[in-house]
């Protein structure tokens, strides 16, 4: 089995893939950028045990982060309890995706995982939409190529900034606003917040199909999409909260002749958790 696992600043997010296109089983837990490897080895273990599986059944391993600490405690992890070398994505790893950007090293490892996914679905020109700690928009080719993107600060920053910047508002939970028009001061900052950043998807989806042509499909990811697409108007072909996962399970594919082999097992540093 294949795990693979997506390292956000705000969640993490990981899964396990057997034989089929669709994970066996996935999870998303807070980001804890002080979590170490046997922390991050005990939570991998008793999730695994829920569905019946353990350590020895992942036979191959992959991550994404923009956290770099918890890329090193991933590997770390992977080391000792599973007994193998992760496969790392970043710079230097196989896609088979064009990077047009200035500098591709710039390119986070999860938007070229979305893109890559995005684009093996589409099969032409597409956008994808991540609803995370920021709001980006990753764009590729009719031809397949990773154009750019766009990044704007997520709906839950501006919460905190909000509540941060302004002594008498409160701090507030992101939720489905009751109306457009809020009758208290919590309702009126839900339906700022969320109606406003709906509209600026409108906007910068529109422009973009301006660019790339109206047939441009849209998929819309990440932990806060649910949240926000039901409230924009520009066509959101899908959302797919799998789509990094896919994008990742994808990468390992085409860099599994190039992945380190597993060690033995009874050569693992220390026996299964739990």
């Amino acid at each position: 089995m294949l795990l693979v696992v997506d390292v956000g600043n705000t969640q993490t997010h990981f899964g396990v893939y057997g034989d089929g296109a669709s994970p066996v089983e996935h999870w998303r837990f807070a980001t804890v950028r002080e979590s170490t490897r046997d922390e991050l080895g005990a939570v991998l273990s008793n999730l695994l045990a829920l569905r019946g599986l353990r350590f020895a059944d992942i036979d191959g391993a992959i991550v994404s982060s923009t956290v770099p600490q918890l890329s090193d405690e991933w590997q770390a992890m992977a080391k000792r309890y599973l007994g193998q070398e992760m496969l790392v994505v970043g710079p230097t790893i196989r896609t088979g995706m064009p990077i047009r950007y200035d500098n591709p090293h710039e390119v986070g490892a999860d938007r070229i995982a979305n893109a890559l996914a995005a684009y093996d679905r589409a099969r032409g020109a597409c956008v994808v939409v991540d609803f995370g700690t920021a709001i980006t928009y990753d764009v590729v080719s009719e031809a397949g190529e990773y154009l750019g993107g766009i990044i704007t600060p997520g709906a839950e920053i501006s919460i905190d900034a909000l509540y941060q910047r302004a002594a008498k508002l409160p701090k507030v939970e992101l939720a489905p606003p009751r109306s457009l028009v809020g009758k208290s001061t919590v309702d009126a900052i839900r339906s700022g917040i969320v109606y406003g950043f709906a509209a600026q998807v409108d906007g910068i989806l529109r422009r973009l199909r301006g660019e790339l042509g109206s047939q441009t499909t849209v998929i819309a990811t990440g932990g806060l999409a649910p949240v926000l697409v039901p409230f924009v108007r520009e066509t959101i072909d899908e959302v797919d909260d799998l789509l990094t996962l896919t994008g990742l399970r994808l990468i390992w594919d085409r860099n599994r002749s190039a992945a380190p082999a597993a060690a033995d097992r009874s050569t693992r540093e220390s026996p299964e958790i739990g």
